[in-house]
């Protein structure tokens, strides 16, 4: 009698994957932080500018309106629905874009495209009656569902587009917040909204010489379709044929664009810091006829329960979505559901979280060797961390675009570049020169808030929000401030801190706020504020749970984890409900629906 040989996969050293892990992020580890970013102004400037949308001039603003939100991007839009649905519909949108869309206005290089499943991460997906056309839908698609929310809604009525807030101020004698901004507008406003999202401002590498190139040079977020011939949606980038280009970064925005780049141009460098973790997408188009099957009346938000449950803490019995972000998860519980029942401590499941983790990592690493042909490049696009240490990547085309003659992956051993001279750059000792340098580097992230809102927000008696929040950010239910009545702020901290679907906390947010909203106009109240006592209650709540699950101090550096520099004050509170996404959803919808709106005093 035969039998097949399965060959057992080798055991995982974890002992030595730690010491890997530990010195590779040792020799990426730098002093400066954040610092060693670049903010855009003044000679760097023209990085900033709209390429995608021509400024038109109008008359300052001077009136007044029920509801101001300052961004445009998911937050705003889906606060400003939300608002309309609850018969508010005197709602302006304060955008420093062309047009809605926030992130999604500014990013569109090649490529671009979601990296949470399109079902789930567009926003009022029902409400609209779209049908999302691929798994993973890519940016021209998501700027057109803003604009088409925008529309439906009728918040391009009052939007205030290439306008940027210069000041907000509480007026306590008369119950309303003063909206200025650097156009000369100077309105005034019942209720404020804010939802400038973390994706917005532009950061450069501080490399020395950055000045001084005298070829083509853009950021990723302004791409520059002019100089590389195509278009957002799909063109070929004929303008690069007889080019020499090299991208700086490899993130999330590189790995997507890189195989378009690949393509294109004569010779084109990437130059890698570190290395992302690249996993499988298996995007697909999505079947209409599938689609009419599932869209029956509230399919979007069993979907949004449905991966949040399987991702972040719940118990589904299926996995709606499956994709990257729940197979990890599934390991995860699987390990776990494998210890006896008596054995079932924090440290044994922490165990079961990391053995998961070193098996998930293997397999990428694995994966580079699998697909890309040369050995040396493919060694240095192994990531060496946790897969949560950095922002996960998923994509079916990236390492095989290392094998495309004329690509070469210019690694620098986690130093970065040297410098910048006027015909390239400079790694290791060694100029290369090219025609074109375009920077993946990202945005900011980690700095002050008021740094990337460029207002500080001027509450009652004059506090400001930096003075309030001097030692950490404080809230209920990351939406309501003390100290700032009539405000409300649109993000994941603090709430569901949901971070592997940001959409879905924004979007119950907006429920949340256009519910009070109502409510405080239905009691005739002029003013709503969360209360010192219900605050300090939610925060002390807040730090009974597990604490931070991103940016561990010993993964490499990166904006997870600040840079690899300690987190500062109040990091402890950059948290969300200690039990769990789905828990603080299925609280907040009670909370909201029991009209008591414990914690906020109306007036």
């Amino acid at each position: 009698m035969s039998s097949s040989t399965v060959t057992p996969r080798p055991a995982i050293d974890k002992v030595a994957i730690r010491e890997k892990y530990l010195a590779e992020r040792d020799k990426r580890l730098r002093a400066d932080g954040n610092a060693q970013y670049l903010r855009i102004a003044d000679q760097l400037a023209h990085y900033l500018e709209d390429p995608y949308t021509p400024r038109v001039e109008r008359a300052a603003k001077t009136d007044h309106v029920t509801f101001t939100f300052i961004g445009g991007g998911f937050a705003g839009l889906v606060t400003g629905a939300r608002l309309v649905e609850a018969g508010i519909t005197d709602v302006r949108i304060v955008e420093k874009g062309g047009d809605f869309g926030g992130t999604w206005y500014w990013n569109r290089y090649p490529g671009a495209q979601c990296d949470t499943a399109s079902m789930i991460y567009m926003p009022l997906l029902e409400e609209t009656g779209h049908m999302p056309t691929e798994k993973y839908a890519h940016a021209p698609e998501i700027l057109e569902q803003c604009q088409r929310i925008g529309r439906q809604y009728g918040l391009y009525d009052n939007a205030l587009f290439h306008t940027e807030i210069s000041a907000l101020t509480w007026d306590e004698a008369a119950s309303h917040w003063v909206v200025e901004t650097h156009r000369g507008d100077r309105f005034t406003s019942d209720f404020v909204g804010l939802g400038t999202g973390p994706l917005h401002v532009p950061k450069l590498p501080g490399i020395p010489g950055i000045e001084s190139f005298k070829g083509h040079s853009f950021h990723t977020s302004r791409w520059d379709y002019g100089y590389t011939g195509g278009d957002p949606k799909g063109g070929a980038l004929t303008g690069l044929a007889d080019k020499r280009v090299a991208i700086i970064g490899t993130g999330a925005t590189s790995v997507q664009c890189v195989p378009h780049l690949a393509k294109a141009c004569r010779e084109l460098l990437v130059v890698q810091r570190t290395p992302s973790s690249v996993d499988v997408r298996a995007n697909v188009p999505i079947d209409p006829d599938w689609f009419a099957s599932i869209a029956t009346p509230g399919w979007q938000g069993r979907w949004l329960e449905n991966f949040t449950a399987n991702q972040a803490g719940g118990n589904a019995e299926i996995d709606l979505v499956q994709d990257g972000w729940t197979d990890l998860s599934r390991r995860i519980r699987a390990k776990i559901l494998d210890l006896p029942k008596d054995q079932r401590s924090p440290m044994n499941m922490l165990a079961a979280y990391e053995d998961s983790d070193y098996e998930k990592m293997e397999e990428i690493r694995a994966r580079v060797d699998s697909l890309v042909s040369d050995h040396e490049t493919a060694q240095n696009l192994k990531a060496w961390y946790r897969q949560l240490c950095k922002r996960p990547c998923f994509h079916d085309s990236y390492l095989q675009a290392f094998n495309t003659p004329g690509t070469r992956l210019i690694d620098t051993d986690g130093k970065g570049v040297e410098r910048i001279t006027e015909k390239g750059l400079v790694v290791a000792g060694v100029e290369y020169e090219v025609d074109c340098i375009i920077y993946a580097s990202g945005f900011e992230v980690g700095t002050d808030y008021t740094r990337r809102t460029g207002f500080d927000l001027t509450g009652v008696g004059g506090l400001k929000l930096s003075e309030a929040w001097a030692s950490g950010m404080r809230s209920k239910h990351g939406i309501h401030v003390h100290g700032f009545p009539n405000a409300f702020f649109v993000q994941p901290t603090q709430g569901a801190n949901l971070i592997s679907n940001v959409p879905h906390n924004l979007t119950d947010s907006g429920r949340t706020i256009a519910t009070v909203v109502a409510h405080a106009r239905a009691r005739g109240a002029q003013r709503v504020e969360v209360t010192q006592a219900a605050q300090d209650a939610w925060i002390d709540l807040l730090l009974t749970g597990a604490g931070r699950m991103l940016g561990s101090p010993d993964c490499t550096p990166g904006y997870y984890n600040n840079e690899g520099q300690a987190a500062g004050p109040g990091a402890e509170l950059y948290v969300g409900y200690p039990a769990g996404a789905t828990a603080y959803f299925a609280y907040i919808d009670d909370w909201r629906k029991s009209g008591r709106f414990d914690g906020l005093a109306f007036s």
